[in-house]
């Protein structure tokens, strides 16, 4: 997703490139140890593939935090409110993260103390039963789960939640529910009274019957976009705005795109969650701060801003030396690698000739983009699709990325006039921020330097990923990412890069539909061999850079501040964020 990550590493503020994995934090909330050597590196970083749980690891309550106190706020400091809040709608990792405490689905994801985490059963009882091979899955609900206004969750709710996600207005979550139910490319949703046959519910169990066979099908329903909706509370669009909690918090007030403020959920039982603690009494997410006002105030420690934190702002580029040379500041930064992987989709019905969308990655400046986001400390330069720490990776680089980092404006102009394209015109789409304004600058001046004409334009954050996700956006360019749902290639090609996932509210954002690459994911999607699968889809990710689909950008190192009051600060690998339910609010 945008994101949505599944293996990971975490460092504590350092690891050196190894195979090593390293925890963040200590219990009582700073950052582990200091750096001795270099820091972070994506390369050569170990794959760790998250485990399938017991049910034993599926009964709650969730293990206590060594230390962790009771009451008071935690505040946040973040540059935009959600766009959406309806979990049929959320694929950004900021609004699965921001929704963790108030969302639980069939499954998720348990955190440990050392920032590991384990597929269980969330609402379920375990992690599901798989039965024909992958085709039919069955999972009984706990007992004891209850919605924020004291209402049982029933049966009712867990079919509603699944078959309204084929509602017409639902455009921009996952689909792969969706696609793969038996009957879903006809089904309409539950709004007449018409049920998915393939939704069978029998007493507590709820079986799935798919149209192939998903051995990981209990790893996609962990996903926020499959959180549970209450059928009697099911608002339809208007649910998107103050969606309802069956988890340790609720909604209690929203100032859309100022502010939004969670308080308990008394209905809530502990016993039946696994995964979520609940210590401060209460959340102010607060918005409209960019990076480099909210590194500021982390920097200066002050009032409630010592017990705030950030969902999305990392350390800001401007602040990166000065926080990190600093002994007592790094100690409240948390650093983990993701699988993830930035990169810039050239927009296919626009910029059709494969030589053009060459040039463009012949000149781009990865080094001085990579200076301008803060250096080799928080981002190292892609030059693939998948990253080096998500199965499937092959390491190479078509475009001299790492041999030529500032570009090569003279092999971008030959190819410009191979193609009798001189003077191309690219259109260009930012992420609303200052220092997205500093890349842009970089960027016009090295494609103009390679024959192109340029023009920037900077969106709204906020709405980012909707005005790009649809067909006809304008642009030929665009700051995107992604990195897998669960940990295989799978969920990178098969939603960004398949000709049948061009559509408003879609991930192919390059609405790249070639039939070669069409036929190669198809076919890497039933190969059983965990090798073999990897192999085929390390050469998919070749064959999408031969035809120069995509510019990649850089793999991110995260580098999250926090203030001094804050305990706990852990890295959630599932959600690939920080822990919310993990923290608490020092006295």
């Amino acid at each position: 997703m945008s994101f949505s990550r599944r293996s990971f590493l975490i460092a504590t503020g350092v690891v050196a490139a190894s195979s090593t994995v390293l925890t963040a934090c200590d219990s009582g909330g700073g950052s582990g140890s200091s750096s001795k050597s270099k820091g972070p590196s994506v390369s050569g970083s170990k794959t760790l593939d998250i485990p399938v749980g017991t049910k034993a690891d599926s009964t709650g309550p969730a293990p206590e935090v060594k230390g962790a106190v009771t009451g008071g706020t935690i505040w946040s400091l973040d540059q935009m409110d959600s766009d959406h809040l309806d979990p049929a709608q959320i694929y950004s990792s900021a609004e699965a993260a921001i929704s963790r405490p108030i969302l639980r689905g069939l499954t998720g994801y348990k955190v440990d103390d050392n920032g590991g985490c384990t597929l269980v059963g969330d609402i379920a009882t375990d992690t599901g039963t798989m039965k024909d091979g992958g085709k039919t899955w069955s999972f009984t609900i706990k007992d004891g789960i209850k919605w924020e206004d004291g209402a049982d969750l029933s049966m009712d709710d867990v079919r509603h939640t699944f078959e309204r996600i084929f509602a017409s207005y639902i455009t921009e979550g996952p689909i792969y529910v969706q696609q793969w139910l038996v009957g879903g490319d006809k089904y309409k949703g539950p709004y007449e009274g018409k049920h998915l046959d393939s939704i069978e519910i029998s007493g507590k169990t709820v079986t799935f019957r798919l149209k192939e066979a998903r051995g990981d099908f209990n790893f996609t329903l962990a996903m926020a976009g499959y959180g549970l909706v209450p059928k009697k509370h099911d608002t339809k669009e208007k649910y998107d705005k103050r969606p309802f909690s069956c988890g340790p918090y609720k909604i209690e007030g929203r100032q859309i795109g100022k502010s939004m403020t969670y308080v308990r959920n008394t209905h809530w039982d502990p016993k039946s969650d696994p995964i979520r603690n609940a210590y401060p009494d209460k959340f102010v997410f607060q918005f409209g701060f960019q990076p480099i006002a909210a590194t500021d105030r982390y920097i200066a420690d002050k009032g409630n801003d010592q017990h705030a934190m950030s969902i999305f702002n990392e350390v800001a580029a401007e602040r990166m030396a000065q926080v990190m040379t600093n002994p007592a500041l790094k100690k409240r930064v948390i650093t983990a690698i993701d699988t993830a992987t930035y990169y810039w989709p050239i927009n296919m019905t626009r910029v059709k000739d494969v030589k053009v969308r060459q040039a463009i990655n012949f000149a781009w400046p990865h080094q001085q983009i990579q200076t301008i986001r803060g250096g080799k400390a928080n981002t190292e330069v892609a030059t693939t699709l998948i990253s080096p720490v998500t199965p499937g990776y092959q390491k190479f680089d078509l475009y001299e990325a790492t041999t030529k980092p500032n570009g090569d404006p003279a092999k971008a102009k030959s190819l410009l006039k191979e193609a009798g394209k001189e003077g191309y015109k690219l259109v260009i789409a930012w992420q609303q921020s200052d220092n997205a304004v500093k890349q842009a600058v970089a960027v016009k001046n090295a494609l103009e330097a390679g024959g192109f004409q340029v023009v920037n334009k900077m969106v709204d954050k906020m709405t980012f990923y909707t005005q790009i996700g649809k067909i006809d956006n304008g642009y030929d360019l665009f700051a995107a990412g992604w990195s897998p749902d669960w940990p295989n290639g799978y969920s990178v090609f098969y939603p960004c890069w398949y000709g049948k996932n061009i559509g408003n509210g879609r991930n192919n954002y390059s609405q790249l539909n070639d039939p070669t690459v069409n036929r190669a994911i198809e076919a890497a999607s039933k190969i059983t061999d965990p090798t073999e699968a990897n192999k085929a889809w390390g050469n998919i990710d070749r064959q999408v850079m031969e035809l120069a689909a995509a510019v990649p950008d850089y793999h991110p190192i995260r580098n999250w501040m926090y203030g001094s009051k804050i305990g706990n600060v852990v890295y959630d690998a599932g959600n690939t964020c920080i822990a919310l339910t993990k923290l608490y609010a020092m006295k």
